[in-house]
């Protein structure tokens, strides 16, 4: 695969992993408010977001510091998205 295609797959898998963490932090708070347990929510939660991420991290920085840094902004861009969105649908 070219350097330049390297690239827009770890900025796509960035936009797709922020999406997956934080649309699931915030799909997460909003389930927990009304749990009869949100810290099991929350733990459960955290422990997964946290793991999906880091698994993919770990993955794509096998392919070199500037995949990983694409993904990393990739990541960024999808936070501003998602708390964008979920402040208009809030």
């Amino acid at each position: 695969m070219s350097d330049l295609g390297l690239l827009i797959a770890a900025l796509v898998a960035g936009l797709a992993l922020g999406v997956a963490f934080f649309g699931g932090l915030w799909w997460t708070v909003n389930r927990a408010l009304t749990a009869t347990v949100p810290s099991m929510w929350f733990g459960v939660s955290a422990l997964l977001r946290t793991s999906l991420s880091v698994a993919a991290l770990y993955y794509i920085a096998r392919s070199g510091l500037p995949s990983l840094l694409t993904c990393l902004c990739g990541f960024l861009i999808a936070r501003g998205a998602v708390k964008h969105l979920t402040r208009i649908a809030c």
